[in-house]
This record gives structure tokens, C-alpha cells and sequence, in this order.
């Protein structure tokens, strides 16, 4: 008797989010709404959340050990929104004029809306980064994770990624939701690549696949019920919610993928919901008279208060003439606690570093790992290249759990990774240069800028420690890759990176300055960092007290009588102190600076001495692009004669990409080894 109630409460719930929804578009600064996906999701998304499954903590929406959701289909955040703000994560006024700028209600949902943990639209990322959550949430505390996708965007690659993984991984604790309405953007109604049996292709890959009819509440429930209470035996759940775009509308126009709604069109459906909305309140009314048990009648209405409904009963309290939508009138949210990100470690049990020395990257990693592992604050993700980046075997030594490799599988990965440092890890990524996806990378910078807005603003969600500690660790830099081919080779990551906001490019040159790099990253509040590193063993040319500070460069041979100086980065640095001492020994002096990242202040300072400044750098000049716009921005006039380049472009300045060849081959052909510096130098001198 229970739940034919319920399900008659969910109903009538589902009447109140889609006007909270036309009234987003009647507000909207554009009147616009992704209204057939948002329409389309709500019914399972109302089933989840007023259904008694998703134990959220609205109150700290950060808070660990709460079961979790991710809205991967970011185009259905009108009615995500809608949910949000009956539930009292925002206030209800957040949804007039959103997508303007002013909002931080956007087309979009990002970590600038309370309780939003990660940004995303159709991009087949949300899925991944909900699966890293389920990674985190088999662990103690345990939790479960919820995402919703959608048939359109499953059509994109990383999608595949993660349902091949989560299906390896055993993640029964996650759950997706994908709202097949049979159509997409250019085509509303029917979909560019149907899908013959999509239940076999989850099914295929270790996922338990049911389908249902979205269009009715009572599956989607019974779905949603199984996989809360039912016996868990290793598979994740694939929900395929079959329905229409625009599911639940009155009027067609609602149908298509983004509408823009005039206010006749709102009123109209506006005045079509209200009336649904009425029927519902009777049928629900007229089955409560029915219910002879008066503890079934308490439990519908202690659901109904659940879900922010207002229930009026006669004297006898077994008659209902209204059910009211009780809106929150206080926002629930507090701002979370700040989070403490410094990661612990004895110094004395890191590995130690002699000058001279020559150490491979992946042993130095592994060596700190080791170490910083001990906290039970990193965590770690591979990609079929553990071996060179050295994360694997060190933090697994510590914890295996942590410890994780998605194989051939770069996007999700780097999800994977974004859901550990939302939680709050410091969390390392890492692949070859070329190997890092501009999409994932894009759209994780664009949620941790969100994450730090809503820190600064004055009545944001989040507090300090909760933007993303996410390293990309990027093995094989400049010419590191050698003979493996031009597909493989560093040499363009840098630049094109560059472009990312709020990303830090970190080129290092050394074990020591590796480890200090390191050490730097785990005092927290780094956000994302994109260190590029050696492959080759090296030796450490830093002296025992080096320091790493970003955006300050350090000089490694300085002499009054200094007649130029080289600017490096890498392993080009080697061959800039090679350079350096063969010129010295013709008796002239020059400088030579490493700069892992960029320090402006210094540029500006070498460029005022009126010397030569050679930049010579084994990737496409990334130090001397952004030396050029600082001097065009901060001096009125630029001595071009004292300045040149030295790097991956042809001899024209034009970009290439590297042919294979030995260091020794590729350093000699582009100009870059120590005698061919060494030559660029006493030409710039004339």
C-alpha cells in the first residue's frame, strides 16, 4: 500500500520541478533551456532524490562518506537546478536570470552552484569522474555514486573508457543513469547512430543493464530500489531510461534540444502543468481516503514532508484537499570547513640526492612516493606507462588501492584522477607529453577556476583547500622520447598548454630539482600542475639547499663578466652548462639560467642589461613565446638584436614535428647541443 502512494507523491513532485523549470526559462537572460534533455531527465532524477535512494548531505554537500552524484549530461541542469534549490542546497532566487553572467546558474552545471562537485556538459567525461568517486567510495567510508548520461553522449570515447574500467574494477557501488530519448542536438528526434542493443554492449563489458520505461515512475523506481537494496555482486548498474525529449511537456516545442520560450509559449505550459499538477493532487488525495491503515498513512505523509510537500487533512486526518509545494525558505548549504591539503612526511626518509649523480625520474618518484604515501592523502593513476613515471610502484608499495593503472585509456584516467582530488587527495596523473587530452584538461581547469570562485566569493560554498591538488605528471618531454617517433615526442605540449587557464607548467630540469618540485606540490593548494620531466637518468646539477619556488628561475653559472646568458629549461640545461664551460674556456664568460617556470621578473631584468639572451629550449619555445609577450607588454621598446631562440621549429621559424633520432642526432640537427650553442652564442656576440 506504501508505494503506490509514493510514486503518486513523486508525481506530483515531478509537476512542481518542471514549472520550477519553465520559470528558468521565463527568467533566464535569454529565455533560453535545454529543455527536451532537461524534461527527459526528470523522472529519474526526481526518483532519485525524493525517492528515499541518494543520501546526501545537503548540509555540507563536501562532508565524506555521502553517497554522490554527477550530472554528466550537463545540458539537463535546468532540472538539476530545479532539485537543488527545492532541496535548500541554493537559495530559490538563484534560478531567475540564469546563463547570464552575473548567475552562477549557467548553461552548465560547475563547482560555482553549490553542491555541483564537478563541471560538465555532453562531453562523456561526467561518467568517469563519478566512476573515480566509486573508486574512492568501495573504501572506508563506504558510499555510493550515481551519474547520469544520456544516449547522445554516449557516443563519445571516454565514455567506453570508463565503462571498461568500472566494469573491471568491480564497482558496484555506482550507477548510471542514461536517459535514452532517442535524440541529440542536430536531430531531436531520433538519434545519428542508433543503438541496435545497448543493454548488451554494458552487459558486454561486466555491467548489470536493465531497461526501463522513463516515462512512468514505477520502473524507474523498482530500478533505482534494486540497486540500492538488492544483492551486490561486482557489476555496475546501467538504468537505461528509455523515453522522448521533451518527455512530460504539454506542447512540442518543448521537444527540442535548446528552446528559447516566449512568454506565451511559458504561460501556456505553465497553465498545462498547473492543471496536471491538480489531477495528481486528486489522485493522490482520493487514493489516501483508500488506506485503511493509519501507519501507512503516517509514512506517505512523513514521504510527503520528505519531499518538501505540504499536506492538508481533515479533522479526521484521513482526508487530503491540498498538497503544497513547501519550498525551502532557508538555504541548507553551509560553506564547508576548510581542508588542511599539506601532506605529511619525515624528510629523512626521502630519497637523498648527490650532486653530480645521475638518477632516473622514475626512481626518484618512486623513492618520495614511498614516503608521501605514508600520509594516506595521494593518490595515483597511470596509464600503461607506469613504469616511467615511477607513481605505481611507489605509492603501491604504501597503499594499492591507491595506486591505479586505466591502461591504454588516457581521458579516463585523467578522470579518474579529478575525481581523487575532488575529494581532496593529492592526486597524480601521468602519460607521455603528447598523450594528456586537451578536452579532459580543458574542462577539469574550467571546474577548479569554479572552485575558486566560489572560495573567494563572500557567500560561496567552498573554503580554502577545496580546489583540485591535481599533478600531471608528463613523462618524456622535449627529446626525451628519442627514436620511439614523431607521434611521441614532447615538443609541442608545453605551448599548447600554455592556453589552459589556471594551469602551471613546471619543466624540470634534474633529480634534485625533481624532488623539490615535489616536495613543493605537497604543501597543498597547488592546484593543477603540469610537470614535464626527464626520462633518461641525469645528474643533479642543483646544489644541496635548492629550493623550488614557482615562477622564480635560478641561476646556475654567474660571473660579473658575464657577455651573455643562456636561458633553459630541461634537459636543454645540461647542454647550456656544457656550452657555458666550452666558451669559458675561450675566455668567455656566460650565464646560464634554469627556469622550470616562468619567471617574468627575471626576463625583464636580463633583457634591461642590454647583454645577449639566448633562448635555447627542446620543445617549440615555450619560455620564449611568453618572454616575448611580456617584453612587448612591459617595455616600450624591445632590443630584438640582443635576443634569439633556439628550439623545435625549422629554420624559419616554422612549426614542426620531431623525426625520430638519438638525442645526440636531434640536439645536432636543430641546433640545440652544447657545441651548436655554443656557436649561436659567439655569432650573438658578434
Amino acid at each position: 500500500m506504501l508505494r503506490p502512494g509514493i510514486l503518486r507523491l513523486l508525481e506530483i513532485k515531478d509537476s512542481d520541478m518542471r514549472l520550477a523549470m519553465l520559470e528558468q526559462a521565463r527568467d533566464a537572460v535569454d529565455n533560453g533551456i535545454h529543455a527536451g534533455g532537461a524534461f527527459s531527465a526528470t523522472i529519474p532524477l526526481v526518483a532519485l532524490y525524493y525517492g528515499g535512494f541518494i543520501r546526501a548531505n545537503v548540509e555540507q554537500p563536501t562532508a565524506l562518506g555521502q553517497d554522490m552524484f554527477v550530472l554528466s549530461k550537463g545540458h539537463a541542469v535546468a532540472a538539476l537546478a530545479s532539485i537543488y534549490a527545492d532541496l535548500g542546497y541554493f537559495d530559490r532566487g538563484i534560478l531567475k536570470n540564469s546563463r547570464s553572467y552575473s548567475s552562477i546558474l549557467n548553461g552548465h552545471p560547475g563547482p560555482v552552484l553549490p553542491g555541483a562537485h564537478i563541471a560538465t556538459g555532453p562531453m562523456g567525461q561526467g561518467l568517469g569522474v563519478a566512476q573515480g568517486f566509486a573508486i574512492a567510495g568501495q573504501e572506508n567510508p563506504h558510499f555510493d555514486v550515481y551519474a547520469m548520461t544520456g544516449d547522445g553522449e554516449l557516443q563519445e570515447g571516454p565514455i567506453w573508457e570508463t565503462v571498461m574500467f568500472a566494469g573491471f574494477k568491480k564497482l558496484d557501488n555506482l550507477c548510471a543513469l542514461i536517459d535514452h530519448n532517442g535524440g541529440q542536438l542536430d536531430i531531436h528526434d531520433r538519434l545519428l547512430f542508433p543503438y541496435s542493443n545497448l543493454a548488451a554492449a554494458f552487459a558486454g563489458f561486466g555491467w548489470k543493464a536493465v531497461w526501463v520505461d522513463a516515462t512512468k515512475y514505477d520502473a524507474v523506481y523498482a530500478a533505482l530500489e534494486e540497486f540500492k537494496h538488492g544483492v551486490r555482486d561486482g557489476r555496475p548498474t546501467a538504468i537505461i531510461c528509455h523515453s522522448t525529449k521533451g518527455h512530460g511537456a504539454g506542447s512540442s516545442f518543448v521537444n527540442k534540444h535548446k528552446v528559447t520560450m516566449d512568454s506565451g509559449i511559458v504561460a501556456q505550459e505553465t497553465a498545462w502543468q498547473t492543471e496536471r499538477r491538480a489531477r495528481r493532487v486528486q489522485d493522490f488525495a482520493h487514493y489516501f481516503s483508500t488506506i485503511s491503515d493509519s501507519s501507512v498513512r503516517d509514512q506517505l505523509l512523513a514521504a510527503a514532508r520528505g519531499m518538501n510537500l505540504a499536506t492538508k487533512l481533515d479533522a479526521a486526518g484521513k482526508t487530503i484537499s491540498a498538497v503544497a509545494s513547501a519550498s525551502v525558505t532557508a538555504v541548507r548549504t553551509r560553506r564547508a570547513p576548510p581542508r588542511d591539503k599539506r601532506v605529511a612526511f619525515e624528510a629523512a626518509r626521502l630519497p637523498v640526492i648527490t650532486q653530480g649523480q645521475s638518477y632516473a625520474t622514475a626512481d626518484i618518484v618512486t623513492a618520495a612516493m614511498k614516503e608521501y604515501a605514508r600520509s594516506g592523502k595521494i593518490a595515483s593513476i597511470d596509464s600503461d606507462l607506469s613504469s616511467t613515471s615511477g607513481l605505481f610502484a611507489g605509492v603501491g608499495a604504501v597503499d594499492q588501492n591507491r595506486a591505479l593503472n586505466a591502461g591504454v585509456a588516457e581521458a579516463n584516467m585523467m578522470l579518474i584522477g579529478e575525481a581523487f582530488a575532488a575529494l581532496g587527495n593529492n592526486t597524480w596523473v601521468s602519460t607521455f607529453c603528447p598523450f594528456f587530452d586537451w578536452k579532459v584538461l580543458r574542462r577539469i581547469a574550467v571546474g577548479h577556476q569554479e572552485r575558486l570562485e566560489a572560495i573567494a566569493a563572500k557567500d560561496g560554498w567552498l573554503s580554502d583547500g577545496h580546489g583540485l591538488d591535481l599533478t600531471f605528471l608528463a613523462t618524456a618531454s622535449n627529446f626525451e622520447t628519442q627514436t620511439n617517433g614523431a607521434t611521441h615526442m614532447g615538443n609541442d605540449d608545453a605551448s599548447l598548454f600554455s592556453a589552459i587557464a589556471q594551469l602551471k607548467i613546471i619543466d624540470c630540469s634534474c633529480p634534485r630539482q625533481l624532488l623539490a618540485i615535489i616536495r613543493w606540490i605537497m604543501e597543498g593548494n597547488r592546484g593543477l600542475v603540469y610537470l614535464r620531466v626527464l626520462r633518461a637518468p641525469a645528474p643533479a646539477i642543483h646544489a644541496d639547499d635548492y629550493t623550488f619556488e614557482f615562477g622564480r628561475a635560478t641561476w646556475l653559472a654567474r660571473n660579473a663578466a658575464d657577455r651573455a646568458t643562456i636561458v633553459s629549461a630541461g634537459r636543454g640545461v645540461h647542454e647550456a652548462l656544457s656550452a657555458a664551460k666550452t666558451l669559458s674556456a675561450e675566455g668567455v664568460s656566460v650565464g646560464v639560467v634554469d627556469m622550470p617556470s616562468f619567471d617574468e621578473k627575471l626576463i625583464l631584468e636580463l633583457h634591461d642589461t642590454g647583454r645577449p639572451v639566448l633562448f635555447a629550449e627542446q620543445n617549440n619555445g615555450y619560455l620564449w613565446d611568453l618572454a616575448r609577450q611580456s617584453l612587448v607588454a612591459s617595455r616600450p621598446i624591445v632590443n630584438t638584436r640582443q635576443l634569439r631562440a633556439v628550439n623545435a621549429r625549422d629554420a624559419q621559424g616554422r612549426l614542426q614535428f620531431i623525426h625520430s633520432g638519438t638525442y645526440a642526432e636531434l640536439t645536432e640537427h636543430l641546433n640545440l647541443s652544447a657545441t651548436k650553442l655554443a656557436v649561436c652564442v659567439r655569432q650573438m656576440l658578434g
